[in-house]
């Protein structure tokens, strides 16, 4: 992982409730560096993400000049972190799956 970072868990209350972890300002820096090998399109960028002993792929999304990573309701639970709890995280940007940035294939 290339990254490490600390951030409270928050409950986003939209139509699909979900939990986020907002990146602070210095792995902002690094995931616009890294974006451009990785994201899809519409400002999405795939990460592999872990807190404790579970590791996950998903997509950062971008929120007010920066991003959030998603936490998924099976990762909280097993790692037991709560709404307002502070989580610390490892990350890296990285083609989901093996695959390239625009999803077509293995990577090279």
């Amino acid at each position: 992982m290339d990254l490490e970072f600390s951030a409270e868990l928050w409950e986003w209350r939209g139509p699909a409730p979900y939990y986020w972890l907002t990146l602070p300002e210095d792995g902002c820096s690094y995931v616009r560096a890294e974006a451009a090998m990785a994201t899809y399109g519409w400002g999405a960028i795939p990460v592999r993400a872990r807190i404790g002993g579970t590791e996950w792929e998903t997509s950062l999304l971008p929120k007010d000049g920066g991003y959030v990573l998603p936490i998924k309701s099976a990762d909280r639970t097993a790692e037991r972190v709560s709404q307002g709890d502070t989580v610390v995280v490892a990350m890296s940007v990285a083609p989901r799956g093996g695959r390239q940035a625009n999803g077509s294939g293995p990577t090279c």
